[in-house]
């Protein structure tokens, strides 16, 4: 077992060497079109792109409530399906180790996630027009 022999600090630097590889080499590239690069500054090259439209407006707009609500019940939504899904497919597994706690456990999940949609339903995030 020689991975045995290796005890201490000197068992990291391999590791340290990589790190510092790492971020070397993304300093490196992120400056390099900097160094290379031509530099032509101008008015136009320094207003905000807009998909081709010329800028209306200022950046510091306020939205309305309805698009934070939106946000949120994507969110939910998601959260939902990334923690579902996996307990989905292993559900048979899951009740043969544990028994019936992973079933409970879901359910407190969903009911938690309810209040979300309630909350949602109220403050009238899903209605659409």
């Amino acid at each position: 077992m020689p991975f045995l022999l290796y005890t201490g600090i000197s068992a990291y630097v391999p590791l340290f060497l990589l790190i510092i590889a790492g971020i070397g080499l993304g300093f490196l590239l992120a400056n390099l079109s900097v160094i290379l690069g031509p530099s032509r500054p101008g008015i136009k090259k320094g207003l905000t792109y807009e998909s081709g439209m010329d800028p209306v407006g200022t950046g510091h707009e306020r939205f309305s409530v309805k698009f934070y609500l939106v946000a949120m019940l994507f969110i939910l939504f998601d959260i939902e399906v990334v923690f579902m899904y996996p307990w989905a497919v292993q559900f048979r597994q899951l009740t043969q180790e544990f028994g019936m706690f992973p079933f409970w456990e879901m359910i407190t999940f969903v009911l938690i996630l309810f209040v979300g949609y309630i909350y949602m339903y109220k403050k009238g995030g899903l209605r659409w027009a």
